[in-house]
């Protein structure tokens, strides 16, 4: 299981219709409201690092008032929970 942390930047005033679409995308467990330079904190879990490329390119940046993405991927070695 691969996962990735996506920052997403939105226009202004479209934060919930952005985070209700990205909480609709099967692999997008969970998706947060942030104060600061990003809008919203997107968690994505996948097969394959590819999988989740897939979906940061054409579902997450497709959405309509997405500005501007950054995506952290997680070094497998390093995926340690408490």
């Amino acid at each position: 299981m691969e996962t990735a942390y996506v920052l997403v930047q939105c226009k202004i005033a479209h934060e919930m219709e952005v985070l209700k679409a990205l909480l609709e995308i099967d692999l997008v467990k969970e998706a947060k409201g942030t104060f600061g330079y990003y809008d919203i904190f997107t968690k994505i879990q996948g097969e394959s690092s590819s999988e989740i490329e897939d979906i940061i390119t054409k579902k997450i940046r497709n959405i309509e008032n997405v500005t501007a993405t950054t995506t952290l991927s997680i070094i497998p070695e390093q995926d340690f929970e408490k």
